[in-house]
């Protein structure tokens, strides 16, 4: 069993919970999931399993989009509405056009710093072991990328919802907090939602309680989706039945290999294999410049 599974996950649930839970439901023991959610949060979580769980990697560079809800005028320690209360600017009101001129300083590139509260290493250390025990670290900023940000509706005179679409590693509670500190009131992210993790959407995963269905009647074919589905931007290249073995066992493809797809492709490009039986796995392009020609090195296998 080979693929992966666009879970929805529910607020209340780790991400190694599902995968727990994935676990238990499709009796498998190779399961691994790819941009941890908060347990607070919902929304999209990629489940790799099987040979699939080589893709973790490749799926966890994809772009994400989140909609998050914003509290203006209490900051909490977490960040979000479950940490303890650290300020209360008693603001009564805050108007959209406010929002709006705040956020567009922090589109494109910026220097974000994760909370303490998170699972992020420093020092050998999760960051929040080291909030748990009263420490006080250093956490140093690193550069995320925020695609677009946008405003999408006031909740009410102090709490509005916003749509981000961002990089890995972006920690959107961070942003929220930032965003409070441009305005002078304080904030928190109050809820969270993830819409999608690139190139899953929340409208095509499934619960937790269809997946399970889905097992105990047998259609698992019906929500497990072919790893191919994470590089299908990249050429394809059809490679002969004779060089196949060769293949699988980590030669060198060259031209002579290929049926079909090698004409066009650079060097450092990525590409998808694929052998008379279909989807095989991905490669990168190289060049010999010895003897002025390309190559292509299996990077991936997945069957």
């Amino acid at each position: 069993m080979n693929g992966i599974i666009s879970v929805l996950k529910p607020p209340g649930m780790t991400s190694h919970d599902v995968i727990s839970f994935i676990r238990k439901v499709l009796g498998i023991k190779k399961a691994g999931h790819t941009g941890t959610l908060d347990p607070e949060a919902a929304g999209v979580l990629p489940v790799c399993i099987g040979k699939a769980t080589k893709a973790v990697g490749y799926l966890s560079d994809g772009r994400k989009l989140y909609r998050a809800n914003i509290k203006f005028g209490t900051v909490t320690d977490t960040y979000d509405s479950y940490g303890k209360i650290t300020r209360e600017t008693g603001i009564s009101s805050i108007n959209p056009k406010m929002i709006e001129d705040a956020l567009e300083d922090f589109k494109g590139t910026i220097s974000q710093k994760p909370p303490i509260y998170s699972a992020l290493k420093l020092g050998g250390k999760k960051l929040y072991q080291y909030a748990r025990e009263g420490k006080q670290v250093q956490i140093p900023e690193r550069n995320v990328e925020i695609y677009e940000l946008k405003l999408i509706d006031m909740l009410s005179e102090n709490e509005a919802m916003i749509d981000i679409l961002c990089s890995k590693g972006t920690y959107i509670r961070s942003l929220c907090y930032d965003i409070g500190e441009a305005l002078g009131c304080g904030a928190h992210m109050s809820q969270l939602v993830r819409l999608e993790a690139s190139p899953f959407k929340i409208e095509d995963s499934n619960t937790l309680e269809e997946i399970k269905a889905a097992a105990e009647d047998n259609r698992l074919a019906d929500i497990i989706k072919s790893v191919e589905i994470l590089f299908r931007h990249y050429k394809a290249i059809i490679i002969k039945q004779s060089a196949l073995s060769s293949i699988m066992n980590g030669s060198l493809l060259f031209e002579q290999g290929v049926r079909q797809g090698f004409e066009g492709i650079t060097e450092n490009e990525r590409v998808c294999l694929y052998g008379e039986n279909g989807f095989i796995g991905i490669g990168s392009v190289y060049n010999d410049t010895g003897r002025q020609r390309l190559y292509i090195k299996t990077e991936n296998i997945f069957i």
